[in-house]
């Protein structure tokens, strides 16, 4: 539009302070200003699609209908600037500081040990802060569903509720005994689940010591704004580059404004609309907000039910219907109830908060959680335009094509009226999605049924599904053949057959999983059947019908998901009697970091100040897996407003060649390219937004070439990076002679995406002399950081500084994989001799960058019919993608730990990395080990299951035993598993749990439960000899005060906290007297990257040599000066010129191993685990429940066990996630589908167990590592298995009705789908799969 068009001031405030923006941009973000105009940086961006909650702010607005100021919480990345008028937003920094006053809410999620990495620790604290503006004594219940919309990826989310119940009515209580447990109240004294010794603690943070909350001091609305609201009356109008942004003050104007603008879209809150411009490249030149037309905000009661307008929010929709249960009769409001049902797992509170009823019906989604209710409930909506109105309702013609409604241009929706049911009418909804909490939906539906008055005969139905075709559908069919049929077994059988035939779908068909979306149509009746017969049965007061259709044990297939608030305890070795109170080692102190991180002050690397010449740059990448490039055309993007210029291969002065063991890549594609996600080059501009739309306008011609995608197309091609790994041990072919069975299995593994919560970010600052040039970067990997960027640039490596303060979440991800960007960056500031940054988008960053290798397992197992095996014989494929990276240590590592912790007498393992056209994987928290480890399991399960016994017991027939010898010939030497075994079965009750579990699932059908206990051993140390070795840098200054350096990063894993506890230790000094300022190549060279769980082993001896060292040197004048302070004898040192600098090295002694001889020790020790999970399955959904986790640990003598515990439940969530919800999805093509938290799930709040009980085994102190202790960060990962093997048991109970026995097939992740098609039962019968060679799939294994 012309830039003449009038502009108007946008007038809002921020943290109190009155903000008036003469040039509002409707395309700019709310997060986008506060961070680039404001200079607010404690809102993170984590996705950009509202689906992680770091963003989270509070918006608070006067309410004129209600006469009353609303606090929301909403998700700034979404929220248009523009929105915001008239309005007061409240941000982390406006409510508590660390230099000022800390809000209690920031107190206690700190001192709780709830921020680790701290990334989305501002985001939870506002989702909290605007709860309690609310509702000042939330109930545990209320404040979980607070947080439905945050993620958070370190923690595993229980210490942050934990931290939250002090504010709860069950405040100061662990949440045991309304589960049914031992209240922690009284754990001291009796809980014998906890097997509490007297040296024992679970006191992690004290809750007396916290803040109380005040509500009287919190900031109040300002009073200027509410003159302002009431003065204003008029239409605003709002222009930018590109979009206008109006907001009408009438319905007229608003219909005058669509007569004009047909193609106008109307935006509530921007959570469609902003998506598609953000991700789909879509562009509304104008939009319209009607969220001040009193038409189309109002709620009224008529007689028929209740009339929404259009642009009320999806909370204000429940909050209305949820009164209207609590006083209308039961059966006037099954509707209000279904519609509820959905309401209640609809994204997070954010998008609740602001999305619009109107913008959920007019968008048209294939998959809307609530159109399938209103279509079933046959909704009445009021349409207008400028002509006149009209009422329709939502049936079957309503939605017209994919995304298209029966709406003419002109037309819009005005209000929707939710009907009331009546006497002899049941109606019913239900959503199936791969998480409980955010997610959307696989299969949703709406089912009314309503009968002949006081009998069960059907006059009328309804079935009404979403993600079955490309609209909202009605089995008009199935519902035709229903009507006046009595409601029994007759009519589900008749009900499910035409269903099966009517809705279908394409094998090709967009979301895949098409045996299981049909089987949910049909499973989802089921339990509306079910559901019917229970209503018919209470409201005709006839026993007959419910005791003689509903068998007992099928009537929990009706239960409504529900979890209960966690409980949990935490149990750790207490110091010894008399430890000095300075000396915090083995103590639980909190995370130095913690109370910045929750104050919104901690600074990442997107944080730090703009320089004033400072560009922006964006990737262009390739759209094809395997290609020449045939040009590279930059026409247009050059030409658009703030385009600089664009960055390739040509640019590079050094070399083009790159990657972290061999040089198989190009830091841009040159000649071809080799994946989706391929680097060709990048562009510069002046802001973010200018780079971001050039790089979308460059164009790529390409010649394709053939791809590889699936580890079983490689092995169909034997396209492999040689060499193939092998280990063996004993006699192969006499162990399989030996045996009485012999069995083989498969299993494939999927990926996993990191999704650190701080995505690849780098900034770039040259220094104009000699080449000089600054990288800040979010990496594990200063050194290979500068290395990569010295050698593109073509400079000695002292030419380049990489700096590093923290990062927001790294798991392996940012290890070598932060190069591919870094190095980018690097070249284009080169160039351009000025600061360059970029921070990559979620769905760039999961493009791009890698993640966990899939692995596919292939297994045969001898064995005896006591269950004894005989041999093994495993092959491991790994899917490496398009370059090694660390692939071959990664498959290393997974055949190290292919025997997990069982001695196998013949045993061989073969290792094939794939080479394909996937971005290349790399490292992960785990490194190949859980890939390995499960595997394992398969084999011992399907021999427990052959043999009839108990996999526990066959488990503990084969665990290592003291002087046992490895695979890979290292002898076991203080071996724990047995205590951590014997600890875990005693804490979980485990036989006693074994019997309840069976009784359960004899007492029900369509319910079941599984148990499992898994133990693990993991190997610590860098398998690669020489990154076993760490530097550190200690400097005392004449006022006493230490700056530490060492060479690991801190990524929310605690690590400079506890290295300041060792050096506080060695010293002799308060740790407030200790700093870590920031890890950088310039203080401590050659660094090995903080990975393989022992960066506290190898700097922590850095540290301690360093420090001896400078107690050496003030040992005479402590001496000399026995009665002097700390400050006494460093002020004498300095004054006698004695160096107060000190640098300490470690390299870990006595290891190294040579694959291709098996000889060696490839770990400097072990670390030991054990933990029993139960679960419980939905059979016909495929949902399960994490009901209860017991974990036992041996860390040796903690170094801090806060940090620890952490460590152990953030590594467990995280393996939750990789073991059943996480999946990667690729096109077969190489396209990945799954980009950001929208489509690609991690474990929220809802999926922690609901009870969780983690011991740190007593009295196993480790000799080889600081002070005794044992790495953490890895190990705890593979504990998740319990929960993967505890759901296979659950299936197995569910086949057992079936009469289907023995070993199945369960590929990893555990998903809805796979549990589903795995429960085989009648209604999988229906569904006859096609055949895989008559169709190409929409999504494959990789």
């Amino acid at each position: 539009m012309a830039s003449t068009v009038k502009t108007d001031e946008l007038v809002f405030f921020v943290n109190g302070k009155k903000v008036i923006e003469k040039n509002a941009d409707p395309e700019m973000t709310l997060l986008t200003y506060l961070r680039r105009k404001l200079g607010l940086t404690g809102s993170k961006l984590g996705c950009g699609e509202g689906g992680c909650g770091a963003c989270t702010v509070m918006v608070s607005r006067y309410n004129p209908s209600q006469e009353k100021i609303v606090h929301l919480a909403v998700n700034a990345c979404l929220s248009p600037v523009c929105s915001l008028h008239l309005a007061a937003v409240t941000t982390i920094e406006g409510i508590g500081s660390v230099t000022s006053r800390i809000h209690p809410i920031q107190e206690r999620i700190a001192k709780a040990h709830g921020s680790q990495c701290g990334f989305c620790t501002p985001g939870i604290v506002m989702s909290m802060y605007t709860l309690l503006r609310n509702n000042t004594l939330p109930t545990m219940e209320e404040i979980e569903e607070a947080f439905q919309g945050n993620l958070c990826r370190c923690t595993g989310y229980r210490p942050i509720l934990e931290g939250m119940r002090t504010f709860s009515k069950s405040s100061g209580c662990c949440g045991a005994l309304q589960n049914g447990n031992s209240c922690c109240m009284k754990s001291k004294e009796t809980d014998e689940n906890c097997t509490l010794q007297t040296d024992f603690t679970s006191r992690l943070f004290d809750s007396s010591e916290f803040k109380p909350l005040d509500p009287t001091q919190e900031p109040i609305f300002p009073p200027e704004l509410l003159m302002l609201i009431q003065k204003t009356s008029t239409q605003v109008q709002f222009q930018g580059e590109r979009v206008s942004w109006i907001q009408p003050n009438s319905l007229s104007d608003l219909l005058c404004l669509k007569a004009k603008h047909p193609d106008a879209k109307l935006v509530v809150g921007n959570t469609e609309v902003g998506i598609e411009m953000k991700f789909k490249n879509m562009l509304y030149p104008v939009i319209i907000a009607p969220n001040y037309i009193p038409e189309m905000t109002s709620v009224l009661h008529s007689e028929d039910g209740i009339v929404f307008g259009s642009a009320c929010t999806l909370t204000v929709l429940a909050e209305t219907l949820k009164k209207a249960v609590s006083k209308v009769p039961d059966n006037k409001t099954r509707v209000f109830q279904a519609v509820l049902a959905q309401l209640k797992w609809f994204a997070g509170q954010q998008i609740r908060n602001v999305s619009g009823i109107g913008g959920n019906v007019m968008t048209a989604s294939p998959i809307s959680d609530l159109n399938p209710v209103f279509m079933a409930a046959n909704c009445k909506m009021t349409i207008v335009s400028k002509d006149g109105k009209r009422e329709v309702r939502m049936d079957d013609k309503f939605f017209t094509g994919y995304r298209k409604t029966a709406l003419k241009p002109n037309e819009i929706l005005l209000s929707i009226e939710i009907p009331y049911s009546r006497k002899g009418q049941y109606i019913s909804a239900f959503k199936q999605a791969q998480r409980r909490d955010d997610d959307i939906a696989i299969v949703t539906c709406g089912m009314n049924a309503i009968f002949h008055e006081s009998t069960t005969i059907v006059k009328d139905i309804k079935l009404s599904y979403g993600g079955m075709a490309e609209t909202t559908v009605l089995a008009k069919k199935t519902c035709e053949q229903l009507i006046g049929k009595q409601w029994n077994e007759d009519l589900l059988q008749e009900a499910v057959y035409h269903l099966a035939q009517e809705i279908t779908l394409s094998p090709s068909a967009p979301g895949g999983m098409v045996q299981y979306r049909q089987t949910l149509t049909l499973s989802l009746f089921y339990k509306f059947y079910l559901t019917v017969l229970q209503n018919l049965a209470n409201d005709l007061m006839d026993k007959n019908i419910a005791s003689s259709l509903i068998l007992p044990a099928y009537a929990s297939a009706t239960d409504a998901f529900h979890k209960d608030p966690i409980s949990s305890v935490q149990l750790f070795q207490a110091v010894p009697p008399g430890q000095e109170i300075d000396d915090v080692v083995g103590r639980p102190l909190v995370h130095l970091s913690a109370l910045k991180q929750a104050t919104g002050e901690a600074i990442y690397c997107d944080d730090m100040p703009r320089f004033q010449n400072e560009l922006y740059l964006a990737l262009v990448t390739s759209t094809k897996a395997h290609a020449k490039i045939l040009s590279i055309d930059t026409t247009e993007a050059l030409k658009l407003p703030g385009v600089v210029c664009f960055v390739s291969a040509k640019d590079i002065s050094g070399s083009n060649a790159t990657g972290p063991v061999f040089q198989d890549e190009t830091v841009f594609a040159d000649d071809e390219v080799t994946c989706i996600g391929h680097i060709i080059g990048a562009v510069v501009a002046d802001t973010q937004e200018h780079a971001n739309r050039a790089a979308k306008v460059v164009n790529v011609a390409y010649k394709e070439l053939s791809y590889i995608i699936t580890i079983q197309e490689a092995i169909a091609k034997k396209s492999f990076y040689e060499p193939i790994r092998k280990l063996e041990k004993g006699n192969l072919k006499k162990g399989f002679e030996e045996a009485d069975h012999v069995l083989e299995g498969e299993i494939h593994i999927g990926g996993q995406e990191h999704f650190y919560l701080e995505t690849h970010c780098a900034l770039a600052v040259p220094k104009m002399e000699e080449g000089e040039i600054e990288l800040f970067v979010s990496t594990q990997n200063p050194h290979a950081t500068q290395s990569h960027a010295a050698k593109a640039l073509g400079v000695p490596s002292s030419r380049v500084v990489c700096r590093v303060k923290r990062i927001g979440g790294g798991f392996g991800g940012k290890e070598t994989r932060n190069s591919i960007l870094s190095t980018v960056v690097a070249v284009a500031a080169n160039k351009m001799k000025c600061p360059v940054r970029c921070m990559l988008s979620r769905d760039e960053d999961m493009l791009v960058s890698g993640g966990r290798h899939p692995f596919f397992g292939k297994y045969k197992v001898g064995f005896m019919k006591t269950g004894q095996v005989t041999a093994v014989d495993v092959s491991y494929y790994s899917n490496a993608g398009n370059s090694i990276d660390l692939s071959f240590s990664i498959m290393e590592r997974a055949l190290f730990h292919m025997d997990n912790v069982y001695n196998i007498p013949n045993i061989r393992g073969l290792g094939y990395v794939c080479k394909t056209n996937l971005p290349s994987n790399t490292a992960f928290r785990g490194f190949g080990g859980p890939q390995g480890m499960i595997t394992s399991e398969c084999w011992i399960n399907d021999v427990a299951s052959v043999c009839g016994l108990p996999a526990e017991e066959v488990r503990r027939k084969h665990m290592c035993k003291e002087g046992d010898i490895t695979p890979f010939n290292q002898i076991l030497n203080d071996l724990t598993i047995e205590r951590c075994w014997e600890e875990c079965l005693k804490n979980s009750q485990y036989y006693c749990l074994r019997d309840q579990v069976n009784e359960f699932n004899r007492q029900h059908r369509w319910k079941k439960r599984g148990l499992a206990i898994i133990p693990v051993k993991f190997g610590i140390s860098f398998t690669v000899t020489f990154l076993n070795q760490a530097g550190a840098l200690v400097h005392v200054y004449t006022d006493g005060s230490v700056l530490l350096t060492h060479g690991g990063t801190e990524m929310g894993q605690g690590l400079h906290t506890k290295m300041i506890q060792v050096a506080s230790k060695v010293l002799k000094i308060p740790v407030s007297k200790i700093y870590v300022s920031e890890t950088s190549t310039n203080t401590v060279p050659n660094t090995s990257p903080t990975a393989a769980s022992v960066s506290s082993d190898l700097n922590g001896m850095a540290v301690y040599n360093a420090c001896q060292t400078i107690l050496k040197r003030l040992k005479p004048y402590q001496d000399k000066h026995p009665d002097g302070t700390w400050e006494d004898w460093v002020r004498a040192a300095y004054f006698d010129r004695v160096n107060l600098s000190a640098n300490g090295f470690y390299k870990i002694p006595d290891i190294g191993y040579d694959f291709e001889k098996n000889e060696g020790i490839p770990f400097s020790y072990f670390s030991y685990g054990v933990a029993c999970s139960e679960v419980e399955i939905d059979c016909l959904t495929g949902d399960h429940k994490n009901l209860h986790t017991w974990i036992v640990m041996d860390v040796g003598n903690s170094l801090n066990p806060a940090i620890d515990i952490g460590q152990i439940e953030g590594a467990f969530m995280q393996g939750v996630g990789l073991f059943t919800l996480e999946e990667l999805r690729y096109s077969p093509s190489g396209y990945l589908h799954t980009r950001g938290p929208g489509s690609y799930k991690i474990p929220g709040f809802g999926d922690i167990p609901g009870t969780l009980h983690v011991s740190l085994l007593r009295e196993a102190p480790n000799s080889k590592a600081i002070f005794c202790s044992k790495a953490i960060g890895e190990p705890p990962l593979l504990l998740a298995t319990s929960v993967f093997f505890a759901i296979k048991d659950a299936i197995s109970a569910a086949r057992a009705e079936s009469n289907l026995t023995g070993p199945f097939r369960l590929d990893s992740p555990a998903t809805p789908e796979r549990i589903r098609n795995a429960c085989a039962d009648y209604f999988t019968k229906l569904i006859h799969p096609q055949d895989p060679q008559t169709f190409t799939p929409w999504a494959v294994q990789v």
